[in-house]
């Protein structure tokens, strides 16, 4: 690895590699295709990203490499981790999304980027104008590629790859990898290295509390307020199924006092932007959002997740969880189940491989107490949800703190990618990627 490389690495405060970027770094610098699939929050990005910047060539001044994403959201925060990457060896990006002016995309195009992080329908609309050639590309990465396919991207995905050179290096990166994804291998994908980081316990992993309660419908608003009031002080993301519920439960609490943010997809480009720098630099600390937070997004310290309805997949269930306890820290994913989602949650739970015990929430005074649902006994002392207390009562409570994380920077060098066996299990790097 060269130095400018590693100089940006350690500006960044990174480590040693995840496991995903211990096995796809070498052999993505040595030329290979490969196909990557490892949980989120594992690193995806810079196991992609550092052999990309080392591959590039300074002195030539046209697009080399190319990176597809799902969502703008994803897409700012690749070029983000990108370049700063670029930075140090004197390459430049390009940001290719919609809801943003042309200008600045053919701007950065016309200077000659050399890497270009995009989602599919603006890349091909500036392929279409003839703004954007990729002729000399070297390396295109699809990144979270299932939610692009399943998005409905995939005549997009294959006409931009159609439009590149058969001698270029691909690279596919995502939590999950249905069967399907396999057309896009065959076709593009010419013998790649098969990575699968598989961690212990699929989601519900050791980091991450997982909790059901079983709420009635009417009763869900005055639930949520309790998981507020109990966690304040801490970041909460929350998801909705619609941008409609979204926005209306958003209004619900503003309401009620509490300040949140919302996003979605019939937000502008710059409202959703502002919710999530609000949300990550903690001038709010709840998100409500839909599926379009989901995928990919590097939010650094979310305490818990709550799933207010749940997700039309498994596999959405899994991204959503993975926004909390990212890289190893501590989290809690909360889901509330009206009695007609208990169908829904046992095929899901079945699905994911997972047994999460439903309760029920009962009121003590201050304290906030789960029962079994499966006890009789415990059923029949969950008493009803009070009216939600007023944020101005709840906040003469003493407020929690983001937690702070020990960074102790070590050495990130060439011998950082010797074997995993020569590791101690468990080792991380820290706020690295996804």
């Amino acid at each position: 690895m060269q130095a400018a490389t590693q100089a940006a690495l350690a500006s960044m405060e990174i480590v040693e590699p995840t496991p995903v970027q211990a096995e796809a770094i070498p052999a993505l610098l040595a030329g290979q295709n490969v196909v990557g699939q490892s949980a989120t929050g594992s690193g995806k990005t810079l196991a992609y990203g550092i052999p990309l910047v080392e591959r590039l060539s300074r002195n030539q001044r046209a697009v080399q490499a190319l990176v597809l994403v799902p969502t703008r959201e994803l897409a700012i925060q690749v070029n983000m981790v990108l370049s700063k990457l670029a930075a140090s060896r004197r390459l430049s990006t390009a940001l290719l999304v919609g809801g943003r002016a042309y200008g600045n995309q053919l701007a950065a195009l016309r200077y000659g980027a050399q890497i270009v992080v995009g989602t599919p329908g603006r890349v091909k609309d500036h392929l279409d104008r003839g703004t954007l050639a990729l002729d000399q590309l070297r390396l295109c990465v699809l990144d979270e590629a299932d939610q692009m396919l399943d998005s409905g991207f995939g005549p997009e995905i294959e006409t931009i790859l159609a439009s590149t050179p058969e001698t270029r290096q691909m690279a596919l990166f995502s939590a999950t990898i249905p069967d399907w994804v396999a057309k896009i291998q065959r076709r593009f994908f010419r013998e790649a290295v098969k990575i699968e980081i598989t961690p212990t316990g699929g989601v519900a992993q050791s980091t991450i509390e997982q909790i059901a309660y079983q709420v009635p419908q009417e009763q869900k608003i005055a639930a949520l307020c309790t998981l507020l009031h109990a966690s304040e002080g801490e970041s909460s993301l929350i998801f909705g199924r619609t941008k409609h519920g979204v926005e209306k439960l958003g209004k619900q609490l503003n309401k009620l006092g509490f300040t949140v943010a919302t996003l979605h997809g019939n937000k502008s480009q710059r409202a959703r932007e502002e919710a999530l720098s609000a949300f990550r630099q903690g001038q709010v600390q709840t998100l409500l959002a839909t599926n379009v937070a989901a995928r990919g997004l590097d939010i650094q310290g979310i305490s818990q997740v709550i799933n207010y309805e749940l997700p039309e997949s498994s596999e959405l269930f899994t991204h959503r969880v993975g926004r909390t306890g990212r890289m190893g820290r501590e989290g809690k994913a909360i889901t509330l189940l009206a009695p007609a989602d208990l169908p829904q949650w046992k095929r899901m739970t079945r699905s994911l491989g997972q047994t999460v015990a439903v309760q029920r929430l009962a009121i003590d005074g201050e304290i906030l107490a789960a029962t079994p649902l499966s006890s009789p006994e415990s059923a029949q002392k969950a008493v009803d949800f009070p009216a939600p207390e007023s944020p101005a009562s709840s906040r003469r409570r003493e407020s929690g703190k983001r937690r702070d994380f020990d960074r102790s920077p070590r050495q990130y060098g060439p011998s950082a990618f010797a074997s995993r066996q020569r590791r101690p299990a468990g080792y991380k790097l820290r706020r690295a990627g996804k």
